[in-house]
């Protein structure tokens, strides 16, 4: 039995009772789980509202070597989140999030400062109350995991290339951002999310900036799309 850490992804509804999970833990990376019987059972260790996206569990289960679904032996929250599910804009952010890494992260292998980062970003957004220009610091971050950081060489060049990830004297053909844009990618980067108060951004410069990062992953990850959520989230963060 293996016993590690995990942040839930996404969960789908199997038949009329169970539950298909998927799980990036700390041990193993992404991991399935069937949860048989979930949605009927009034007693058991297993409890639907466990699973909801990017709650923090520790769990134990017999690693397949094959793959495919496996069977958790036992389920327990260890990070209960406290604001999350009652504040609206936070929620469309976890939601969002979710579906981001739902696409990203598929590597059946242990990443270990990946997974930390991952829990400590979550619960930072659980204690914190200003949250609006969290993912946008998130998704910047994250793309060090996943290999495509902005180069920040180079800071005082006007252009950001969004094929090459580098700042450039000249626009390239295709795929740059310019001025303000450029301005406030420059502010995030080597910001912590103790300081995203500081970047100062109305709606529509919140909304421009989160579909240049967006476009970025799309450039660098391939099959990548937006999140089905994205039109809520900018909803919520309209002033």
């Amino acid at each position: 039995m293996l016993k590690t850490k995990a942040i839930v992804l996404h969960s789908i509804k199997y038949n009329d009772s169970s539950l298909i999970t998927h799980c990036y833990t700390e041990q193993l990376g992404r991991q399935s789980f069937l949860l048989k019987g979930i949605l009927s059972a009034k007693k058991g260790m297993l409890r639907k509202a466990y699973f909801q996206p990017l709650n923090q569990l520790e769990i134990v289960f017999q690693p397949k070597n094959n793959g495919g679904l496996q069977f958790l032996k036992e389920v327990k929250v260890i990070h209960p989140y406290q604001s999350i599910p009652l504040r609206i804009e936070k929620n469309a952010i976890v939601i969002f999030i979710a579906e981001v890494l739902k696409k990203v992260l598929q590597e059946e292998e242990a990443n270990i400062p990946l997974y930390q980062f991952l829990e400590s970003s979550l619960i930072w957004l659980d204690l914190h109350d200003e949250a609006q220009n969290f993912h946008l610091l998130f998704l910047l971050k994250i793309s060090k995991f996943l290999g495509f950081y902005p180069n920040d060489e180079n800071l005082s060049l006007p252009y950001f290339d969004l094929v090459t990830g580098c700042f450039t004297a000249m626009p390239p053909i295709k795929g740059s951002i310019e001025g303000l844009q450029v301005t406030q990618l420059k502010s995030l980067l080597g910001m912590n999310f103790g300081e995203i108060n500081s970047l100062k951004l109305n709606r529509n410069s919140r909304s421009d900036l989160l579909q240049t990062l967006l476009r970025y992953f799309e450039m660098h990850l391939q099959g990548f799309r937006p999140p089905k959520s994205l039109p809520i989230l900018n909803a919520i963060f309209e002033n």
